[in-house]
């Protein structure tokens, strides 16, 4: 993953510029869902012009927009529902950091899904409009990420989308893209837990690199989802006419989840630090361990260097009375060898009495 991954117009550009680069990654889908307390209808729409029948009903309507959006679709959806310029150019602009921006009848929120596969993290963008009776979300994923809210309100006996205003199918949309983190980061667990295994075991050159992804990884999820905290705050405020009383306690519910997720966040990057710390002070200990074997090998063979160096020097001159008498006795041999022998098992012993092997 990049470090800088947000789409942006170059310097300059005009402001509600929509523009975009490369052709669309995944197929466009727009799917509508009206309801009221009389029952839900389904429709499967090939452009936003279709959706203006609807506005004119007595009930609240739900645009999902799957896939990568573009320019122009983007621009008939504005049409259609008044969306303010700035507003669309943020959709089309990924990378937004989470927010809430309130515009004449009409509440915008950007948030983010962290999905994880196991090997690579993304942050999925979502975007919400919502006004008196209607909520638009533009996610670009091909596959819905929100049937299951889709198949609680098909449901008869969930009667709190039917009973209830737009702003709760909206606290539904936020409390599954926040909850999203939780499956994201009991997976960031199970690796932090394989990791400690791994370094109390035997630590390698890939554990560090492992530990190194999982904390830009986790670094990265915290920038996103520190500010999406800050939106269900702004949204259990009440300032929004659309946000009834009796909806506020859902929104204190999600809210709780946030802080929950980033508490759990916070934990992961702590034990992430501290687990490149175990790493460098286990490579330390081994360093160590290496070394003092090493030593005690090299101090055994010491004195038993200067035997065979002594003895190895074979100045024998019967003549001379500093000659080595030892060169010529008949078990000088042998006898150098228990010499040999016995500073070993001496030194072994000592070494072990000390503990040091």
């Amino acid at each position: 993953m990049a470090y800088f991954s947000k789409h942006y117009h170059s310097p300059g550009t005009a402001p509600g510029t929509l523009i975009v680069r490369g052709a669309a990654a995944q197929p466009l889908s727009i799917n509508l869902i009206d309801y009221t307390e009389a029952g839900v209808e389904e429709h499967q729409l090939d452009s936003p012009e279709q959706c203006r029948s609807f506005l004119e009903h007595d009930s609240r309507t739900w645009v999902q927009v799957n896939g990568e959006v573009n320019p122009d679709m983007l621009r008939n959806l504005g049409a259609v529902f008044n969306l303010h310029d700035l507003a669309l150019e943020d959709v089309i602009n990924t990378g937004q950091r989470p927010k809430v921006e309130l515009y004449d009848n009409q509440v915008f929120i950007i948030t983010t899904m962290p999905v994880y596969d196991g090997t690579r993290l993304e942050l999925v963008q979502v975007s919400l409009f919502m006004g008196k009776n209607y909520l638009i979300c533009l996610c670009p994923l091909a596959e819905d990420p929100f049937e299951p809210v889709r198949k609680r309100m098909r449901q008869t006996s969930n009667v709190r989308f039917a009973t209830r205003g737009i702003d709760y199918l909206l606290y539904a949309l936020l409390d599954l893209i926040v909850d999203a983190g939780f499956p994201v980061l009991e997976q960031f667990g199970d690796q932090l837990e394989d990791l400690e295994a791994e370094l109390l075991e035997r630590p390698s050159q890939q554990t560090l690199s492992s530990i190194h992804r999982l904390k830009r990884e986790l670094l990265i999820l915290r920038r996103v989802l520190w500010p999406q905290r800050e939106v269900i705050t702004t949204l259990m405020r009440g300032e929004d006419e659309f946000i009834h009383t009796e909806t506020l306690v859902y929104f204190r519910d999600c809210h709780d989840h946030s802080i929950q997720i980033m508490e759990l966040l916070e934990s992961f990057r702590d034990m992430a630090t501290s687990m490149l710390d175990i790493y460098l002070s286990s490579i330390s200990q081994r360093t160590n361990e290496t070394m003092r074997v090493l030593t005690i090998i090299a101090t055994i063979f010491i004195p038993l260097t200067f035997i065979a160096g002594v003895y190895g020097m074979n100045f024998h001159n019967p003549a001379s009375p500093w000659a080595m008498p030892e060169l010529g006795w008949y078990y000088g041999y042998p006898m150098v060898w228990a010499i040999m022998i016995s500073v070993t098992v001496t030194l072994v012993w000592f070494f072990k009495r000390r503990k040091w092997m």
